[in-house]
């Protein structure tokens, strides 16, 4: 019984991801929605990491506001993923420390 439950649920997640793909490419979508469409990673990317900024630290928000604008002021000059959240915790812990 398990296993059909992990089927379907398996099956529920899979099929609205690989539909797209499937048909998507046989879709011509006007110029003006796939512009709008293009806008909608920035969006979920902001949704998902602003608020884990905000409650990065249960005592002073400010510490993850800092560490955020930081890291999103690192990321204007490299491209190193890695460097850029070292550098935020980095800031984030010294910050602390400080406080």
């Amino acid at each position: 019984m398990i296993w059909l439950i992990i089927l379907g649920m398996t099956a529920a997640t899979y099929l609205p991801r690989l539909l797209p793909f499937l048909i998507g490419s046989r879709i011509k979508l006007p110029d003006a929605i796939r512009h709008w469409l293009e806008f909608f990673p920035i969006a979920v990317l902001g949704a998902l990491i602003i608020p884990g900024i905000l409650n990065a630290t249960s005592d002073h928000r400010w510490l993850g506001a800092a560490a955020g604008l930081a890291a999103a002021g690192l990321s204007l000059l490299t491209r190193n993923v890695t460097l850029i959240v070292l550098a935020a915790i980095a800031i984030t812990f010294a910050l602390q420390r400080l406080v």
